[in-house]
């Protein structure tokens, strides 16, 4: 009887057949979709977007923080105002020096600016790098212990306010390097460094021009850096980001 009944073939319909393909159509499309997700997401770089989400928070960290300094020069000069309307003076004399020589007020007066950038193999070679593995490149580019060098020379020759692509020097202010980018104070720069120096414009030109540092500057010229030296008349250099002293007090 087993085998009689295995001769009956049960007669499917046509609404049957098409519906069972077209399901299993579907599933076939929907696992090749998640199969190319899985792929893509496989292939793609997490870091990259860990980097960007850094990147974008260092710059609404940078936005704040300049934006709070506004704040704190607009405030300052309010205080200085109703201070003088009451007393008729607004600071002492040793007062003002010291904000002067502090960078902690906005300053305007004739200097130099110097000028220097990353050479153009620099550039080629870190886009270069991008594309392949295992390559390194040795290209001299500028660093922030050529920043530094160039601001003690000038503090020594004179200048009594400086500042590095628009960031006043402070007395808390540092010159450093964190990752691929030179920090000052604690906002990111980039080639081209241009820094603007308020002091006697002929003595710092001639101290900082290449006939006094041909040493220096021979070694710039090895590495494709030419720095370039212009006298200005008037420079205005905004205050500097005046830091929290928290453990050191006046000795009495």
């Amino acid at each position: 009887m087993f085998s009689d009944s295995r001769l009956v073939h049960e007669q499917r319909s046509v609404f049957s057949i098409w519906f069972n393909r077209i399901i299993v159509f579907l599933i076939c499309v929907g696992v090749g979709f998640a199969g190319c997700l899985f792929v893509q997401q496989l292939q793609s770089d997490p870091r990259k977007q860990v980097r960007q989400t850094l990147a974008d928070q260092l710059e609404n960290r940078n936005a704040q923080i300049e934006q709070l300094t506004k704040d704190v020069n607009a405030v300052k000069a309010q205080v200085d105002e109703q201070s003088k309307k009451v007393s008729g003076k607004v600071k002492s004399d040793t007062l003002i020096q010291d904000e002067l020589v502090t960078g902690a007020v906005a300053v305007t007066g004739e200097g130099i600016t110097m000028t220097l950038a990353d050479p153009i193999a620099a550039s080629q070679s870190d886009q270069s790098t991008s594309t392949r593995v295992g390559t390194t490149s040795k290209i001299r580019v500028v660093t922030d212990l050529d920043l530094q060098q160039l601001v003690s020379l000038m503090f020594q020759n004179g200048a009594e306010a400086i500042s590095i692509n628009g960031n006043r020097l402070g007395a808390q202010t540092s010159i450093r390097k964190a990752g691929g980018h030179i920090l000052i104070g604690v906002n990111a720069i980039e080639s081209p460094y241009t820094i603007e120096a308020i002091g006697d414009k002929n003595t710092l030109a001639e101290a900082m021009g290449s006939k006094n540092l041909a040493s220096l500057y021979d070694s710039f010229k090895q590495a494709g850096i030419y720095p370039q030296v212009n006298k200005s008349n008037s420079i205005t250099l905004e205050a500097a980001v005046a830091g929290e002293t928290q453990y050191a007090e006046r000795n009495e």
